[in-house]
């Protein structure tokens, strides 16, 4: 079960993640099992847990010492046996250091740290990537886009900022612009092919007295 905690506002993730009785909140009609319960003998995957607010990181840290899940409003502790892989993009040492991250929590999370590198480290993975972008988008557009040989050698060589993201933009836009036919350099910007942008056409307008 794969759960993005930055998509959860902070005053629900108490209940999506450990769940709640009934009348816990306003708009609690009925108790509710949450995300860890509902990954019983399986796996907690928790995208971006540096954006777990601290009032739950406290609870999430329960859970991973002993195992206790607590509903909201309810006293009734359950056992979980659930594996937990958590997820960031963001230096959680620091986030430690800033007071922003639980010091505890972080230990008990990082028994296996696995740091997985950026694109721009691993040019050689980006033309099998971009071969899979266009055949899953190709299947739901049915637009068959082909890539020459310099666009290859054009998107291996740029830096990715927004990382694995900024690379499958660049296929949808190939996918949805082109419309079939060739994907060559000269359809991305001129940055990409190291070119300098022309400077921005001012406009200015002599006011007419009336």
């Amino acid at each position: 079960i794969a759960v993005n905690c930055a998509a959860i506002p902070d005053t629900l993730i108490e209940s999506e993640l450990f769940g709640h009785e009934k009348g816990a909140f306003t708009g609690a009609a009925s108790k509710r099992a949450g995300l860890i319960e509902a990954a019983e003998g399986g796996t907690l995957f928790l995208d971006e847990v540096a954006e777990v607010p601290l009032s739950a990181q406290a609870l999430l840290l329960r859970f991973l010492e002993d195992g206790l899940v607590t509903r909201a409003a309810g006293g009734l502790q359950r056992v979980a046996n659930v594996r937990v892989i958590a997820a960031t993009n963001r230096d959680l040492r620091q986030l430690v250091g800033d007071g922003r991250f639980r010091a505890d929590l972080y230990y008990r999370l990082a028994v296996i740290p696995l740091r997985v590198p950026p694109l721009r480290e691993m040019p050689t993975l980006i033309d099998h990537l971009i071969n899979r972008f266009l055949q899953t988008i190709n299947q739901r557009r049915q637009a068959p886009v082909l890539v020459s040989r310099r666009m290859r050698d054009t998107l291996a060589d740029y830096s990715y900022p927004g990382n694995i993201r900024e690379l499958r933009n660049f296929a949808e836009n190939a996918v949805v612009l082109r419309r079939g036919g060739k994907w060559s350099e000269f359809d991305l910007e001129p940055k990409f092919r190291g070119e300098t942008p022309p400077p921005p056409v001012m406009m200015t307008a002599t006011p007419t007295n009336p």
